[in-house]
């Protein structure tokens, strides 16, 4: 079974919400619906960015090495990275 790292743009703010699932559209839709008590004030929110883990350890260590660079432009960066690829 596959597992998710995902990032969130909230559309009325512009800040970002790094989490990690196994089944995205699902976790989105939650955080849409005011479900998700962290992200609860920033939506509503678009799926930005996803990467997949083959198992759920490999995908907690890159969330949490996503959240640990405390970056913005990093996480910009890893955004534009995947806008370039999806327009191949």
């Amino acid at each position: 079974m596959a597992y998710f790292v995902y990032i969130l743009k909230s559309q009325r703010t512009g800040s970002y919400y790094v989490g990690q699932t196994q089944d995205v559209g699902s976790r989105v839709e939650n955080h849409n619906a005011g479900e998700v008590r962290s992200s609860k004030s920033g939506g509503p929110w678009d799926l930005v960015h996803v990467e997949e883990f083959s198992t759920r350890g490999r995908a907690v260590s890159r969330e949490r090495e996503i959240k640990s660079k405390k970056s913005r432009a990093f996480i910009d960066k890893l955004i534009d990275t995947t806008e370039r690829s999806a327009a191949r």
